[in-house]
């Protein structure tokens, strides 16, 4: 698989929304792969939690991270984050 590359703005969703770049690596080698916008993709995973976020406490937490795909690499443009 292709090295994979996080632009300054995952970087920041990560860190906004409680994502560790260990996990968006996880959910891009091992997770759910779908079509997302403008020709991109999206790789989906769910991980064990038991935590609090923001005040409420949630057993799973989803990455969804959105990656471009160039020649060289895989380069993650945003980060999402559900928790449930």
């Amino acid at each position: 698989m292709k090295p994979i590359r996080f632009t300054k703005h995952a970087r920041a969703r990560c860190a906004a929304r409680g994502a560790a770049e260990s996990e968006v690596v996880q959910s891009i080698r091992e997770g759910n792969l779908e079509p997302a916008a403008h020709g991109k993709l999206m790789y989906r995973a769910n991980f064990r939690y038991n935590g609090t976020w923001q005040g409420t406490h949630y057993a799973i937490k989803q990455i969804a991270a959105v990656v471009a795909e160039d020649r060289d690499s895989l380069v993650v443009v945003t980060v999402y984050t559900f928790y449930f």
